[in-house]
């Protein structure tokens, strides 16, 4: 199939708003996972206390109220 020169350039056009969406999503990945990263980073530092404190497994947790009858 061949395009016309203006389907080529709206093609090329097309593809260069492409790319350029491509790359704002890559450097808002990028910039998402170095935030991440620097919040692993101090528990890491600290692998005994890379939990957040819950309840041990098991435990049944608070108990709800009971309705009065």
């Amino acid at each position: 199939m061949q395009m016309t020169p203006e389907q080529l350039v709206e093609e090329y056009r097309d593809t260069v708003l492409e790319l350029h969406l491509t790359r704002r999503r890559m450097a808002a990945l990028e910039a998402e996972n170095a935030s991440l990263r620097a919040q692993l980073a101090p528990a890491e530092e600290n692998p005994g206390h890379a939990h957040q404190h819950q309840e041990p497994t098991g435990s049944p947790g608070p108990v709800a109220e009971q309705p009065a009858e």
